[in-house]
């Protein structure tokens, strides 16, 4: 496992060691002991999975505290531009985004720790996106931030005719006054 550190710090993209032959490939996804290590101290209670088509955009979302969410995000089949951006108010990133292109091809993966928002935007004619979290989701305490909010100045990579949200993604408040 090899770590790539972003401009936000506690971000990292984590790029896994690939063995391929005239069978295919192998490669371990996740090692408790590894991540420990290398890049956290974090323990995941719940895995999910979603499926969307081109154009989808989720996000961002994010849970308040006491069950704020550390993730670990990859793609297990199409692609991906995946979207961090840093809410803690204390932070000097605060406000500052992550962006980083997750596939099948690559096979990376992301940590994004407590006290970000977190989207991606599906790039590929369908996208397998899953996720480990530390914390069971809590309908009580989602938060969410406006996908397309100017102050963030998120490229999505996505034509503005292409994009596909829920109705919930289409109501989410601006970061400026998000609670």
């Amino acid at each position: 496992m090899h770590i790539v550190e972003t401009e936000i710090k506690g971000i990292v993209i984590i790029e896994p060691t690939v063995f391929s032959d005239e069978r295919g490939y192998f490669f371990e996804s996740f090692s408790q002991k590894e991540f420990e290590q290398k890049v956290s101290k974090t323990v995941f209670v719940q895995d999910n999975e979603s499926r969307s088509r081109y154009g989808v955009v989720r996000g961002l979302h994010f849970q308040r505290p006491p069950y704020e969410q550390a993730k670990l995000v990859r793609v297990v089949k199409g692609k991906v531009l995946d979207v961090v951006v840093d809410i803690r108010k204390e932070s000097p990133t605060y406000g500052q985004h992550v962006a980083t292109e997750l596939s099948e091809d690559n096979k990376r993966s992301l940590f994004i720790p407590h006290g970000f928002a977190h989207g991606y935007a599906t790039l590929s004619e369908e996208a397998v996106f899953q996720y480990k979290c530390d914390h069971y989701y809590m309908p009580d305490y989602e938060g969410a931030i406006l996908w397309n909010d100017p102050k963030l100045g998120i490229d999505w990579l996505l034509s503005p005719e292409d994009i596909i949200l829920s109705e919930k993604d289409r109501r989410n408040p601006l970061f400026s006054v998000k609670s």
